[in-house]
């Protein structure tokens, strides 16, 4: 169990972020005594680094798990120590502040491990999101496990599982490519090295490359292919904006507003081949024909897949006679 630390006390949600009429649910949650006392008597190891997810832009956007941690750790390895001073001072929080940037982070790492080794408790943040998700962080984990020492995740806002989420690209894999090259090169390499992969891809983008970036993924995947642009997410100007790449220039140019803020873009994966089409549908069938009747499960089949029925009917009707 966790040593006893006083409650932490919220601040009152910020007006230019939060909407005046979600403050009478807000505030009544985060002072509700049986859900703090619920978060201060779980257990937190000493000797551990905890990952704590920081906002991505409203400052509502953090647990209370991660409120309590941060107040109870003994020192908070930060990426900015600037900005995540003034993140803790908006909760009313106040840290020693250790700076564990992507230059120093193997050095930062031994100091980090010391500290544990001694029994203390360290939060390690990023300025937005969760770290180590292309933000400093991964090679002070790597570290600390290398070393024997406990790591435990407290889950929070991350700006690709956001935007995915609202992006309504349906497809059960996504892969997740973070940051483009800076160098136009080495990202159009990148990019045509992407062309067939048929999951979801996550790039994020700064916006003065957004144009730029953007015309490289039309030439690399072709016009007719869909994206999402989800821009400022949970800030007061997001925008999430889904149309084709060839129609991605026309909407980035339509307003200067949008060659501003950080930008998360999700491509639509390629499309299945005939073949990868034809081997999903005999799985599928397969599995259906041991417990309905061809028809039915040219039916189903059908409408799981998108296939046409007739194909899939004599399709089941190969197998059937297959198993016979």
């Amino acid at each position: 169990m966790s040593q006893a630390t006083p409650p932490v006390t919220p601040i009152p949600p910020n007006p230019a972020e939060v909407q005046a009429s979600a403050q009478p649910l807000v505030q009544p949650l985060l002072a509700n005594a049986a859900i703090m006392e619920a978060v201060s008597r779980q257990s937190y190891p000493a000797a551990t680094l905890y990952v704590v997810a920081t906002p991505i832009g409203n400052v509502c956007d953090i647990s209370l798990r991660a409120l309590h941690l941060l107040a109870l750790a003994d020192a908070v390895a930060c990426e900015d120590t600037r900005n995540t001073a003034q993140l803790m001072t908006r909760y009313g929080l106040h840290k020693p502040l250790i700076a564990a940037h992507q230059h120093n982070e193997r050095e930062v790492a031994g100091k980090i491990i010391a500290r544990l080794q001694a029994g203390e408790r360290i939060a390690l943040v990023s300025d937005a999101g969760t770290p180590g998700v292309s933000d400093p962080g991964a090679k002070i984990v790597d570290a600390v496990r290398l070393a024997g020492l406990q790591v435990s995740p407290l889950p929070g806002a991350s700006a690709a599982i956001s935007a995915l989420s609202a992006s309504g690209l349906i497809h059960d894999q996504f892969y997740f490519v973070g940051f483009l090259p800076a160098k136009a090169g080495q990202r159009d390499t990148l990019l045509q090295s992407l062309a067939s992969v048929a999951a979801t891809m996550i790039f994020y983008e700064a916006p003065h490359r957004i144009i730029d970036a953007t015309q490289a993924m039309l030439k690399a995947f072709g016009p007719d292919r869909p994206v999402v642009f989800a821009r400022e997410l949970t800030k007061l100007f997001e925008e999430i904006h889904r149309c084709t790449l060839g129609e991605a220039h026309a909407w980035l140019s339509a307003d200067s507003h949008r060659e501003k803020g950080e930008y998360v873009v999700l491509i639509q994966g390629a499309p299945s081949t005939a073949g990868e089409d034809q081997l999903e549908a005999r799985r599928i069938l397969s599995i259906l024909l041991k417990e309905c009747p061809v028809k039915q499960a040219a039916s189903l089949a059908a409408q799981i897949t998108g296939q046409k029925k007739n194909a899939l009917y004599e399709l089941a009707l190969e197998l059937k006679g297959e198993h016979e």
